[in-house]
Order: C-alpha cells, then sequence, then structure tokens
C-alpha cells in the first residue's frame, strides 16, 4: 500500500532539490565554473525523480467509487465559508466566490475523495483499523452510524485530551468502562447511593468512550470531519505519525492532513455523501479482506 503522504514528501524533496539547484548555481558562478556542465547533470536527475515517483503512483489501486459532480453540487458540497473567514492556502481549491461566498472546485474534490477511496480500500483489505472523529452536532450521528456500518471506532462527543497521545491512561478508563457495563448486564446489587454514583461513572464514560470501547490499540487511519473543530484530535494523530484524512472546508489548512478533501463541513448532506463514499470504500476492503483471510484458512 502506497504511503498516505507520499505525494507531499516527494513534492517537498522536489523543492528542495530546485532550491539546491539555486544556490549551487550561485557557488560555481562565484568559483567561475561552466554552469551548463551542472545543469545538464542536474536536469537528468530531476527526470529520473519524476519519472520514480509516477511509476509509485501507479501502485496505488485505481477504482470507480461512483463519484459524480451533479452529486456533489445537489449536497452543497461546493459551498464554503464567507470570503472574509478563508485561509489562503485554500486558494488552489477554490473556484469563484459568489454573493460573499468562496465556491470549492468539485473537479477537485472528487479526484481527492477518489484518491481517499483508494487509499481506505487499500488499508482496509489488509486488516487496518480506522478512527472517525466528529464532534459537532451536525456531524455527530452520522459519524457514528458512519462508523456502525463499516465496523470502525468514531468519537462523536467531546474528545478527550490526550486520548491517544496518552493511550496508557485511556487504556486504564476502557478497562473500568468494559468492568462498569459487565456489572451492569450482571444486575449489582447497591444502595441507592452507591447505585446514583455507578449509573453517573457508567453515563459519563458511556458518553465519551462508547464508540471506542472495543479499541485495543491506536488506529492506523483517522478520519477527521471538521478540522477546525478537531484541531486537537490533529494534533495528537501528527504528533504520533498516524496518517489523516481530513475534510477541510475554505478555512482550513490543507497542509496539516496527509490526504484532505475539500468540501462543505457544515451541511448535513455534504457531510453525509463524504462519509458514505468512504464508508463504501472500507467496507469494500473489509469483504476483500475477510474472504483472502477465509481462502488462507
Amino acid at each position: 500500500m502506497l504511503c498516505p503522504n507520499f505525494k507531499s514528501n516527494c513534492n517537498k524533496v522536489l523543492s528542495e532539490l530546485l532550491l539546491f539547484k539555486e544556490i549551487l548555481s550561485l557557488c560555481l558562478l562565484v568559483s567561475n565554473i561552466p554552469f551548463e556542465f551542472f545543469n545538464n547533470k542536474f536536469n537528468y536527475s530531476l527526470i529520473n525523480f519524476n519519472r520514480r515517483k509516477r511509476e509509485m503512483l501507479k501502485k496505488m489501486t485505481r477504482r470507480y467509487w461512483n463519484i459524480h459532480l451533479e452529486e456533489m453540487m445537489e449536497a452543497g458540497v461546493h459551498f464554503g465559508h464567507g470570503t472574509k473567514k478563508w485561509n489562503p492556502r485554500m486558494a488552489p481549491y477554490i473556484s469563484a466566490k459568489r454573493k460573499g461566498i468562496h465556491i470549492t472546485n468539485l473537479a477537485t474534490t472528487a479526484r481527492f475523495l477518489s484518491e481517499a477511496c483508494d487509499l481506505v480500500f487499500d488499508a482496509a483489505s489488509v486488516g487496518k483499523s480506522f478512527l472517525i472523529v466528529g464532534t459537532t452536532n451536525k456531524a455527530a450521528d452520522l459519524v457514528a452510524s458512519a462508523a456502525i456500518k463499516a465496523r470502525c471506532h468514531y468519537v462523536n462527543q467531546k474528545w478527550l485530551s490526550g486520548m491517544l497521545t496518552n493511550w496508557s491512561t485511556t487504556e486504564t478508563r476502557l478497562y473500568k468502562f468494559r468492568n462498569l457495563r459487565t456489572e451492569e448486564k450482571m444486575g449489582n446489587h447497591l444502595q441507592k447511593k452507591d447505585a446514583t454514583m455507578f449509573k453517573k461513572t457508567l453515563s459519563t464514560l458511556k458518553t465519551y468512550l462508547d464508540g471506542i470501547k472495543y479499541m485495543t490499540k491506536l488506529p492506523d487511519i483517522v478520519i477527521i470531519v471538521d478540522q477546525q473543530e478537531e484541531y486537537t484530535a490533529l494534533q495528537e494523530c501528527a504528533v504520533l505519525g498516524i496518517p489523516i484524512i481530513c475534510l477541510i472546508d475554505t478555512n482550513s489548512d490543507p497542509a496539516l492532513a496527509d490526504l484532505s478533501i475539500p468540501a462543505n463541513d457544515d451541511a448535513i448532506a455534504s457531510i453525509r455523501l463524504i462519509l458514505n463514499k468512504l464508508v463504501s470504500a472500507i467496507c469494500e476492503g473489509r469483504s476483500k479482506y475477510s474472504s483472502s483471510y477465509i481462502r488462507s484458512h
């Protein structure tokens, strides 16, 4: 499977090579060495680098995920934030301005969404685990239903600080949550005061940990619905080196995630469409993994 941040790494190396060329050309100019000799060698190396990059990109499995521009337009995927609330780094993903609102380029959205579907399919087909994060009021129910359908972990309430970076503490909380659920099912005989405390503790843990109660290790890929609202989760994934697929609006920074999907993260229809495409790809990947596991045994 291709590394999720392979493209960004290639572009970074390419920019560093070009900068090195400019610096070395100045040194050659000072030392009176003919620049044409070095330039020919550099251009040859640059051609080889671009050729290797194209060969690696071809290795990613390309599939058709039934992504239509008309469907995205009907869901309002192209609507961004107001022109006064935008991130200049989103300029390549914006196609126009209408009535004080930025319009996202749907062709770009379709391309990145297709790449994200390819990525999650390849990951699911080898048994990787996913965590879907979306705690806004509009995204919470959609995240829960999508994660349950794709058998993924999810967080749709408040993100507890250190949930991933302080995994040992999270494991302790999960262990306590499982024990309390077991006690509740078996039927505990507590006094009224203790029973009230028991229910309160169980309710609190269920609110924040219910979506990850079966998670036994850090996720392999994290899908984030709203970059601005889930910035803490984004930072924790970056610190741990966990690949991130992020839904970004026109006020977001596309450089913070490994794979960014420019789309409206405020409309329910837009969030539902993006999640449905990703979930469909994950389910196909899981079915492939299950069939290959059965054949091998």
